[in-house]
């Protein structure tokens, strides 16, 4: 599933795709892919027509178009084309998506061939590149949040991310001491810090020398910001990458894969030696999923939680 990085690839890629533009026709081509939407696909459609998009945000692994009215009329709100900081409030509805396990948002000219697994297609009054949501395995989906544009109110629960300017280092010290978990379960809690997944968890911990197991309660708050910091180095650097794409179904807006797979430490590779000492790289199965530590740069707590 795409994480902090890859969601906020196609982020950008819809500010400079579809930031500023107002939708002309919206096609639900398949009902899952708005089943979120509880009015239905037809209503959907409806409502977004003649909509313009004010900017393009995220809140850990989602994300969401703010939208306007097109007469800047104030209801639902005034036509801004630049972001301003998230602070939950009424202003504007908002196109709400979550990307799931295949989804992709391309941003691609109009008239182009259509995807095999095309679900939704928007068009633009300006005749320009349409923006299509192409999922094969339908996990993900779209909704409209109606005056959600500053923050949609199905995700004001989820925590600021580690790269949000916002991000209090001092609560998440101490939500995590308060967690009474290991530290992996933790780091994919996003009520306490967002858009990290098994990738980027596994990577940090590598790179803080911590065992995913490890109790929350016993980090030193010196760790834990070590820790902090490793999230953050790990997240900036996907980032710059342009995310880590395993297979075709992770993309850019413009159909680009991410190239950070050949930097990773320790997810995914199970019997190779650590770049760091030399040990071999170790695979545990873990909530459905597996972890991937190296046995002497991360020990196994004596008294763990997993």
């Amino acid at each position: 599933m795409p994480e902090l990085p890859e969601v906020e690839v196609v982020r950008r890629g819809l500010e400079r795709g579809v930031v500023g533009r107002t939708i002309e026709t919206v096609s639900v081509l398949h009902p899952r892919a708005v089943r979120r939407h509880v009015p239905g696909a037809t209503d959907f459609e409806a409502a977004l027509a003649g909509q313009t998009v004010a900017a393009a945000r995220r809140r850990g692994k989602y994300l969401w178009l703010e939208l306007t009215d097109p007469d800047g009329s104030g209801e639902p709100g005034l036509a801004v084309v630049a972001p301003s900081p998230i602070v939950p409030g009424e202003r504007g509805d908002a196109l709400l998506g979550h990307l799931g396990m295949s989804g992709q948002l391309l941003v691609v000219p109009a008239g182009s061939p259509d995807q095999t697994h095309l679900r939704i297609r928007f068009t633009f009054t300006d005749g320009g590149r349409e923006l299509r949501f192409v999922d094969q395995r339908t996990f993900g989906g779209m909704a409209l949040a109606v005056g959600g544009g500053s923050l949609p109110a199905p995700i004001a629960h989820i925590a600021r991310d580690p790269l949000d300017a916002l991000f209090d280092d001092e609560a998440f010290v101490r939500g995590l001491a308060a967690r009474r978990t290991g530290l992996k379960r933790a780091l994919l809690d996003q009520r306490l810090v967002s858009g990290i997944g098994n990738i980027y968890a596994d990577e940090a911990l590598w790179g803080a020398r911590l065992h995913y197991a490890r109790a929350t309660e016993t980090l030193r708050r010196k760790e834990a910001l070590g820790l902090l910091a490793e999230v953050r180095a790990v997240l900036s650097a996907a980032l710059a990458a342009g995310g880590t794409s395993f297979d075709q179904l992770y993309v850019s807006t413009e159909g680009v894969s991410g190239l950070f797979e050949r930097e990773l430490a320790a997810y995914g590779r199970a019997g190779e030696p650590c770049r760091r000492c030399g040990s071999v790289i170790r695979r545990d199965a873990f909530m459905n999923r597996s972890s991937f530590t190296c046995p002497t740069c991360q020990p196994r707590p004596r008294a763990g939680r997993w």
